[in-house]
């Protein structure tokens, strides 16, 4: 989960791949997955769709029980907002959802206004920043 991941577990990266144009998306999930590779698209067990994955770098090591890497893979529930808009997810969001305008290799991401479905901040309104970004 995205509260649970910090930048030392994922500090091994060196890209993010999308898989779709996730930057029309109010918020994605993501979570370190045990894979078996460093490079590649990583097989996809759960309910829903994979939208992107991180690479990692030469650097990253290899778990010595699993011989697995931790990476971090990004995906989307059918009931999450982009699918049910006005569904369970109208407003807040998963707890491992981030948006992924704050995601990069090496960076958790965070959640924002948007990823949590609300009004914008009277700091964006004085901006004259309207949602969606």
């Amino acid at each position: 989960m995205s509260s649970l991941i910090t930048e030392d577990e994922i500090s091994h990266e060196s890209d993010l791949v999308w898989l779709e144009d996730v930057m029309a998306l109010d918020y994605v999930r993501q979570s370190l997955d045990r894979l078996p590779t460093r490079r590649g698209k990583p097989a996809y067990h759960r309910d829903g769709r994979m939208v992107g994955y991180a690479i990692l770098g030469p650097g990253a090591k290899a778990s010595r029980s699993s011989g697995t890497f931790r990476r971090r893979v990004f995906w989307l529930l059918p009931h999450d907002r982009d699918s049910n808009p006005d569904g369970l997810y109208v407003t807040g969001a998963p707890a491992e959802a981030v948006d992924p305008r704050t995601l990069a290799a090496g960076i958790k991401g965070g959640k924002t206004e948007r990823s949590e479905g609300g009004p914008p901040s009277t700091a964006m309104r004085e901006l004259g920043i309207t949602l969606p970004l």
